[in-house]
């Protein structure tokens, strides 16, 4: 591990609290180790560029190395597994860019991971990612084939779409060098401790029963997978306990709010809205409140990022310390933005976290099979 890269990393981060918007004084309560902001480029992939920021910070943590490991890896797996669902769902169904934090998860279990020097997904590091013409190209092609007249599932559907993958996103490797081994992509998760059993997705909303699995009705749970219901309390308090104790955590929420200004790194649920971007009193945000923005389709998920830590502001208010993957010269905080407390609570639609990070009060209510 290069202790003096770290050091650097640490000094720039800390610096980005004092670049902070002039009418704001933050300073930190926790600030967890992170690699360097990358950019999604022109893809709808914040999923898999907040969830691999996330699983190299967890490396980290658990004594690994600094490692930049590749998206596009991911994201050409995924493609595949949602073609195949798409498939066997005649067609209804979401095919799209997006995607959600296991969907990342999903592939690390079954394919493993490589580093970005293995696997770009474009032709160089110098060209940004640009999948406006991959998406369109494979949903066509499903649902030409899906349209025929007597259709039947083939294999050929699975190769062609495979063959698209491949020369757009380029040919995945079969295997790594790390530390003068070889390993396969699988391995190589292996050997660095990464296991996806550890990790879990929590939400709050209340038109389904707390401490129960269930499925989030948003269109980018594509694969229907299970979410763990929470009370709003219970999933901020384990947000902040879970950066408090070491753990980072993938955020995925609403950005569309007037007073989400990642050019200004802040996000924020002023009270009255004539104040602008400074301190100031914010709305209480509610159960009720949340799950009418949910219904009404006002708050979506519409991103994904990475949050890395908390600070604070003069009153002792709590702001999440957010890494966004739109590059590290999109704003002057080198890619980051602050979310207040107020906004989670308003826009939060989900986050995924190592399950040792919850407290076991909630985990005995969530996993126990006690619990009733």
């Amino acid at each position: 591990m290069n202790i003096k890269i770290i050091a650097t990393g640490i000094l720039l981060i800390t610096s980005l609290y004092t670049q902070a918007q002039s009418d704001y004084n933050f300073t930190p309560v926790s600030n967890l180790e992170a690699t360097s902001v990358k950019s999604q480029g022109r893809t709808g992939t914040c999923w898999a560029f907040s969830t691999v920021s996330f699983m190299e910070s967890e490396i980290i943590r658990m004594g690994g190395p600094i490692l930049d490991l590749s998206e596009m890896y991911i994201v050409k797996h995924a493609y595949q597994n949602k073609a195949k669902q798409y498939v066997y769902m005649h067609g209804v169904g979401n095919f799209s860019q997006g995607g959600q934090a296991h969907d990342v998860i999903k592939v690390v279990a079954e394919e493993g991971f490589v580093p970005e020097n293995y696997y770009l997904g474009r032709d160089s590091k110098k060209t940004p990612h640009n999948h406006s013409e991959l998406e369109p190209i494979l949903k066509s092609m499903l649902d030409t084939y899906i349209g025929q007249k007597n259709a039947q599932p083939k294999k050929m559907w699975f190769d062609n779409i495979e063959a698209v993958l491949e020369s757009q996103l380029g040919n995945t490797p079969k295997s790594v060098s790390f530390n003068n081994r070889k390993y396969s992509p699988q391995k190589f998760a292996d050997a660095l401790g990464f296991k996806a059993e550890n990790y879990v997705e929590l939400s709050s909303y209340t038109h389904h029963p707390y401490y129960k699995p269930f499925v989030l009705e948003v269109p980018d749970n594509w694969s229907n997978d299970l979410y763990y219901n929470v009370t709003l309390d219970e999933l901020v308090n384990t947000m902040k306990e879970a950066l408090n104790s070491g753990y980072t955590l993938v955020w995925d929420g609403d950005v569309s709010e007037a007073f989400f200004s990642h050019k200004k790194g802040l996000a924020i649920i002023p009270a009255v809205d004539t104040l602008g971007f400074q301190p100031q009193e914010e709305i209480t945000v509610t159960p009720k409140m949340r799950q009418q923005n949910f219904f009404n389709w006002k708050a979506s998920d519409d991103h994904l990022m990475h949050i890395t830590g908390m600070v604070k502001d003069e009153e002792g208010k709590i702001y999440f310390k957010t890494k966004n993957s739109w590059g590290a010269k999109s704003n002057e905080f080198g890619g980051y933005l602050y979310m207040s407390e107020a906004y989670i609570r308003m826009n939060t639609v989900a986050i995924m976290l190592h399950k040792a990070a919850i407290n076991k009060e909630l985990s005995k209510k969530l996993f126990s099979k006690n619990h009733k």
